[in-house]
């Protein structure tokens, strides 16, 4: 793959963008023997994925030094964000949690591979020894009243969740809110013009 100098990923250095290109090749080899993402998005991985999970950046607040990825999968959005703060902000530390054993050993390859500040956790999101963080990152994982109870066990009382979400967006928010109290703000995805990147605050039960 060459790198592309997308609109997405003009704020990105070109040292980061070929990091992601390799971390791109890394996971379709690995994608040969175990599912990280589906067959029929491999061919568009750089939209479909990291350009998808690079958005999330601006929304991470300029004092996270801990950040925490449930669900991460193949990496998205967490060994993205790891990447891509790796020269601007090399001591926040990023936090993966991946209960699927093979999965969990793809991203500590990858977190090896690239000298990224991240440390992963072959766990049950419910039992994690994760220590609590200032952001809270989920990608395609589980309906928005789960993941803010998630949210609640891994967040500092004043952190940060950050949840791309798809055209159900609003629908899954005012679900949330028969069982939930938070505040959110919404911004249309830019990979995605029917999807929403929520930015959740203030988590408690209704």
């Amino acid at each position: 793959m060459s790198v592309r100098f997308d609109a997405l990923s003009s704020d990105v250095s070109r040292e980061t963008l070929l990091t992601l290109e390799e971390f791109s090749a890394l996971l379709l080899k690995w994608n040969a023997k175990i599912n990280l993402v589906a067959r029929s998005q491999v061919s568009d991985i750089w939209t479909r994925h990291v350009l998808d999970s690079l958005q999330l950046l601006p929304h991470i607040p300029d004092h996270c030094d801990t950040l925490t990825d449930i669900g991460s999968g193949g990496g998205f959005p967490g060994i993205v964000i790891a990447i891509a703060v790796k020269l601007q902000r090399p001591n926040m530390r990023i936090q993966l949690v991946e209960s699927d054993q093979r999965k969990a050993a793809f991203l500590r390859t990858a977190a090896r591979t690239f000298d990224l500040n991240v440390e992963v956790f072959a766990e049950r999101i419910a039992d994690t020894t994760a220590i609590k963080a200032q952001c809270v990152t989920a990608r395609a994982l589980a309906p928005l009243t789960d993941l803010l109870g998630f949210a609640t066990q891994l967040l500092e009382s004043s952190g940060v969740a950050i949840f791309p979400k798809g055209q159900s967006a609003q629908a899954e928010v005012a679900t949330a809110r028969e069982s939930w109290q938070f505040s959110c703000d919404a911004t249309v995805s830019q990979t995605d013009p029917a999807a929403q990147i929520l930015v959740i605050k203030d988590i408690s039960r209704a």
